[in-house]
């Protein structure tokens, strides 16, 4: 089912439109009539004066159960965002550049303010499509889930989308990183404990695994986890049941597990350093990201959505130049997406009238001499 409608009358940017929500793995269709059920109802300024106004919009939107809606004033000078019906309808100023559509800035911020209701992440690469189709193919099972890729690279954004997609959805996300908590606290935290069964445990903590209790819990870094606790986390997932520090019983736990790590893992077994058991255990379905620089599409719509993320509310746009757009394009990016956000703040400091150029990245400076910030004041 559809989650987003285009109302596709004198609205030249309805097939470029649902084209990226597509490669995001949005279900959009396009038609005169939406059908009922669908989330977000999109229309030109044109549809909706011949639906008799804002009225007649909104009445299409209640009959179909559309939450929001959006609509899309084209050939604007500049773009722009304003709110009605207390935020429940976005009008948006979109200007024409004749411009494919990765190199469309406000075309994708566009699409990221549609997108963006429905699904959480952002793609538009081949590659990572395929990798949401798989996610969505796992989403609708319980198997536990392996994550593997690069730091940076959006494994805990995957997680949470496979989480989203469950039927867990309404239920707890819960993440925790082996590798930021100490050794000596690690089993208090993830397995819980009663009343006075060490030394400081004044009170009783159910502790995170019971924490995501019906939901999803993700173990970041999972390869940093102590072999000590391996064991005990090997018999919560077979046994589906656990024992809090200083308790008699076991308590039983509904939970669904997504571990991800950066490391070879089959490398970390071998070495001994990763039980063998455990990794077949939680390794039942594994996905893989990928660095970005092996998926140039996705790096334009990122950036884009990061502009969007970080630009304090109540304050216009910016908006990416192409040769800004095609310098981000052209980076590695060793740093992977983490990278790319750092850059992206970076530039919302530098830039001046609402555009973000390609000397406003700074993607080869650590940090802007003051020379340079200086020189960009005058």
């Amino acid at each position: 089912m559809a989650l987003i409608h285009i109302l596709d009358d004198a609205f030249d940017a309805a097939a470029p439109v649902a084209q990226l929500l597509a490669r995001r793995r949005v279900a959009v269709e396009r038609g005169a009539k939406p059908a009922v059920g669908v989330q977000v109802l999109v229309a030109s300024v044109a549809a909706e004066a011949k639906l008799g106004g804002t009225k007649g919009l909104a009445e299409m939107a209640r009959a179909c159960g559309a939450k929001s809606l959006v609509v899309v004033s084209e050939g604007a000078a500049i773009f722009g965002v304003t709110e009605e019906l207390g935020g429940r309808m976005l009008r948006v100023a979109l200007p024409t550049t004749g411009q494919v559509a990765l190199r469309d800035a406000g075309l994708m911020m566009l699409v990221d303010l549609i997108g963006g209701q429905v699904q959480a992440m952002v793609a538009a690469d081949a590659e990572t499509g395929q990798l949401l189709d798989l996610a969505g193919r796992v989403a609708r099972t319980d198997v536990t889930v392996f994550i593997n890729g690069p730091t940076g690279s959006g494994k805990e954004v995957l997680a949470r989308q496979v989480h989203a997609a469950s039927r867990r959805a309404n239920a707890p996300f819960v993440a925790i990183n082996c590798a930021a908590i100490p050794e000596n606290m690690l089993e208090a935290i993830l397995f819980g404990h009663e009343k006075g069964a060490f030394t400081g445990a004044s009170n009783a903590n159910k502790g995170i695994i019971r924490a995501a209790e019906g939901g999803t819990l993700m173990l970041d870094e999972i390869s940093e986890m102590p072999m000590g606790l391996q064991s005990k986390l090997l018999r919560v997932l077979q046994e589906r049941s656990l024992t809090p520090i200083g308790a008699q019983k076991e308590v039983p736990v509904d939970i669904r597990v997504i571990a991800t790590s950066n490391r070879d893992m089959p490398e970390e077994v071998r070495a001994r350093r990763f039980r063998e058991d455990l990794f077949y255990r939680l390794n039942v379905f594994p996905l893989t990201t990928q660095a970005l620089c092996e998926r140039p599409d996705d790096i334009p719509v990122l950036a884009v959505a990061m502009v969007r993320r970080h630009t304090p509310a109540g304050q216009p746009l910016p908006m990416l130049t192409q040769e800004a757009l095609a310098a981000l394009v052209a980076h590695d990016w060793p740093g992977n997406v983490r990278e790319l956000e750092n850059v992206i703040q970076r530039a919302l400091v530098m830039q001046e009238g609402g555009r973000i150029t390609a000397a406003d990245l700074l993607i080869h400076a650590a940090t802007p001499t003051v020379t340079r910030l200086m020189a960009r004041a005058v």
